[in-house]
């Protein structure tokens, strides 16, 4: 004991010099990768601002964006130990979605997504293998796919509607969220999941979700770790659902959902004598389902509250809604909007692209550096940065009056969706834009249509209620609380159909 701790005594000195000697690295580190960018001189040691970033996400990515300015339109900071840079120019953000390959930029969708997501994930795709990927996708978004989904999507619509009339206020957060886990689920592989698989289905990815917003810590008991777990059991469970899926279209079922029109293709291809498309194990499809949850559960769910919120608190945009709505669809017929009807709602569209862009679900989407790359004459984005592109600074940059939510704006005499298409970045840019946009806006739509013609809501206001939160995608801080009412005598019965 007297030698060890004398030992320790004759060590300590190096010991501290070493440790000094490291954290003097690291900010000299940084200081070289920041250069004369804006952003913080100094950044706590290892975990850098990771602490400011968790404690409240919202003040931590408009201090960025706010320090990046309009010149240079970038600024830098550190998270555990990553060098990062924030983009808020549009144009500084169209080179990195432009240059998402192998020898430039890696989309990774999470700063650390890799660790989170797995493996047999889509948005880590490069080259061949991400297109030979999208293509197989392609029969997925089809006329008659997308009338398939319609239908699907306003029963579970109609379904939640029913149970929310209440004669207290609710928090619509919750309840859209489930809204959209349902609709996920029937819609991606709705006859391939019971009950149980179900339930077990949203308690995993209730952990996802809390552990998307944590410490990147791994361990068990720790949110972060118990995500990744769970990510693991939901890719695991949308693999079973890709094979009973592939066993009944062999068969030469019709196919109800998304993954059917998938594996219909696939059982196609090989009945036709030829191989089985690259990455098209159940495995594999798995992953790339559980992106299509994670894209289209969390940023529906920002959009179709941020629509509830924005329709209140603007009635004449209300009106013009409930009125075009009528114009072409009766919830007395009893019957589904189809997608003639849906394509028919023009202005309902026009607020749904409205809704995305003045509050886009995802405000950014990083990429991983993977070499130095040249992004002004100035300033040289150092490898491994995670470099986070701003799609909510692109929003409110080249349009008429963006700070004002005006549907108008994507009239077919006005066009801004055309004229400012560079900055209408909410489905991104480049080779890996949203593939399932036609579907996502779809189902705001129809939320629109029917939210406003069943129900009347009136909002509980409350200081900074309308401020942006960050869980994950962004949402109205009071989680967006209504009165809400039955404005129908009775609600369509879409079963007798």
């Amino acid at each position: 004991m007297i030698f060890s701790a004398s030992m320790f005594a004759s060590l300590a000195p190096h010991i501290v010099s070493a440790l000094l000697l490291f954290l003097l690295l690291e900010q000299l580190s940084y200081l070289i990768k920041k250069r004369n960018l804006p952003g913080p001189l100094f950044v706590p040691p290892i975990i850098g601002n990771a602490i400011s970033l968790v404690r409240d996400p919202t003040s931590f990515w408009y201090k960025q964006s706010a320090t990046a300015g309009t010149s240079p339109g970038l600024s830098a900071n550190y998270l555990v130990g990553r060098f990062i840079l924030y983009i808020r120019d549009t144009e500084l953000s169209h080179q990195i979605f432009s240059n998402v390959r192998p020898d430039a930029f890696h989309l990774v969708g999470h700063p650390f997504g890799k660790k989170l997501f797995g493996d047999h994930n889509l948005i880590y795709m490069f080259g061949e293998d991400h297109k030979s990927v999208r293509r197989q996708l392609a029969p997925n978004f089809t006329p008659k796919a997308l009338s398939t989904y319609t239908a699907l999507q306003q029963l579970v619509i109609l379904r939640h509607l029913r149970r929310w009339e209440e004669t207290r206020p609710v928090v619509l957060r919750n309840l859209v969220r489930e809204l959209n886990l349902e609709t996920s689920q029937t819609v991606f592989v709705g006859p391939y999941l019971d009950k149980e698989a179900r339930d077990s289905f949203r308690r995993d990815y209730n952990l996802f979700n809390l552990g998307s917003m944590a410490l990147p810590v791994d361990l068990p008991g720790f949110a972060f770790g118990e995500a990744r777990r769970a990510v693991t059991r939901l890719a695991e469970t949308l693999a079973v659902c890709a094979g009973k899926s592939k066993a009944r279209m062999a068969e030469g079922e019709e196919p109800t959902c998304l993954i059917d029109f998938w594996m219909q293709a696939i059982v196609s291809e090989v009945n036709s004598g030829y191989p089985p498309p690259p990455h098209s194990g159940d495995e594999e499809i798995g992953g790339f389902l559980f992106d299509f949850l994670f894209a289209a559960q969390d940023a529906s769910t920002s959009s179709l509250l941020w629509a509830v919120a924005l329709l209140e608190s603007e009635p004449e945009v209300l009106r013009r809604v409930r009125e075009e709505v009528a114009r072409i669809w009766s919830h007395e017929s009893d019957k589904l909007i189809t997608v003639e009807q849906l394509a028919e709602m023009k202005y309902t569209r026009a607020v749904a692209r409205e809704v995305v862009r003045f509050r886009p679900p995802a405000t950014m989407v990083p990429h991983v550096a993977a070499r130095d790359f040249p992004l002004t004459a100035s300033y040289t984005v150092p490898k491994g940065t995670i470099v986070f592109p701003s799609v909510y600074d692109s929003s409110f940059q080249g349009f008429t009056e963006p700070d004002r939510f005006d549907p108008d704006r994507f009239s077919e005499t006005r066009r801004e969706d055309q004229v400012f298409k560079r900055n209408f970045l909410a489905f991104g840019w480049g080779p890996h834009q949203c593939v399932g946009q036609r579907y996502a806006l779809n189902h705001l739509v129809l939320f629109i249509a029917m939210f406003s013609s069943l129900l009347d809501f009136e909002r509980v206001r409350s200081d900074g209620c309308d401020e942006i939160v960050y869980c994950p995608t962004i949402s109205p801080k009071d989680g967006c609380t209504v009165f809400l009412s039955r404005r129908v005598a009775a609600y369509p019965n879409f079963l007798l159909n």
